[in-house]
């Protein structure tokens, strides 16, 4: 479990507001944002996401838009190279360096990956599932209490896509998430699009799936598309973040708003991105859909 004590905690920033609606802050749309914030105008998103490790050097262009935008918006920090399914515990450099942001740009969601992507001290370019074990739950414990203590901050952890599944599992997937979030108290960040990829790869119902899961605990989701890859028995689902949302996982966001009202949600699109209108059209289409 986190221990304050053992760290002073680091800034909070604005809270998100439960029916606000994010985009990611990606290079492509730095232009936009730069002269976006340059005017006096509201910014047209409620918060924005950033990927940590892209705003890591202190006084770059990146991450001096950053914090100008950071006194504008709130910032949702979402890492992808903490490791924290890595048995090599999580490297104490990329950790304090996470810490020198979270510090400047005081974000009010930070966010890692059940997943690892560290070994033999090197970084793999890909978020790497692990089996729902009890040993894999005791490393992730362990890494997720010294991120939280590092940091003073609880952070959230966001649910996997999977292709397969361990024949090792203790547990089903949201049940070892829901394990897991007792034991350390971090929070859930609830990827929709990665639930019902998960649950289509391995031949079960999206609702099925969802039944496993601690959803009134979700603090925030994501919402992106996939796409369909030809194979044998009907082909595969990718996480591919280079798509709109598909009308599959509109329905699936419904559903789970229906069942635990409105939650901070973010729109993810990351590779072949659109103009920034477009992608503002998707977070708009979100917002139509928060319960009122």
């Amino acid at each position: 479990m986190i221990d304050l004590a053992l760290a002073p905690p680091l800034a909070l920033g604005p809270a998100v507001a439960a029916t606000a609606v994010g985009i990611g802050l990606r290079a492509d749309h730095h232009s936009d944002f730069a002269a976006l914030v340059a005017q006096p105008t509201a910014l047209p998103v409620d918060f924005l996401e950033i990927h940590a490790e892209n705003y890591l050097h202190p006084g770059s262009p990146t991450q001096r838009l950053l914090l100008a935008l950071a006194e504008r918006v709130p910032i949702s920090l979402h890492c992808v190279g903490l490791s924290l399914g890595s048995a090599e515990s999580v490297d104490e450099i990329h950790l304090s360096r996470i810490a020198d942001l979270t510090e400047a740009c005081s974000p009010a969601l930070i966010s890692d990956h059940l997943a690892w992507c560290r070994v033999g001290g090197r970084y793999l370019n890909d978020l790497l599932p692990l089996p729902y074990t009890s040993e894999a739950l005791e490393v992730l414990a362990r890494n997720i209490d010294r991120v939280q203590t590092r940091l003073g901050r609880k952070i959230l952890l966001e649910n996997p896509s999977t292709y397969v599944g361990f024949t090792e599992n203790d547990w089903p997937e949201g049940a070892f998430i829901a394990e897991l979030l007792r034991r350390t108290g971090c929070g859930l960040l609830l990827d929709v699009n990665n639930l019902y990829v998960s649950a289509q790869n391995q031949g079960l119902l999206p609702e099925d799936w969802l039944a496993t899961y601690p959803l009134a605990v979700a603090e925030e989701i994501h919402l992106a598309g996939h796409t369909h890859r030809d194979g044998p028995e009907g082909g595969i689902l990718i996480d591919t973040h280079a798509a709109p949302v598909a009308p599959a996982v509109w329905q699936l966001y419904e559903t789970i708003l229906g069942q635990i009202g409105p939650r901070p949600t973010l729109i993810e699109w990351d590779a072949d991105l659109p103009d920034l209108a477009i992608l503002l059209a998707e977070a708009e289409a979100a917002r139509q859909r928060m319960p009122s």
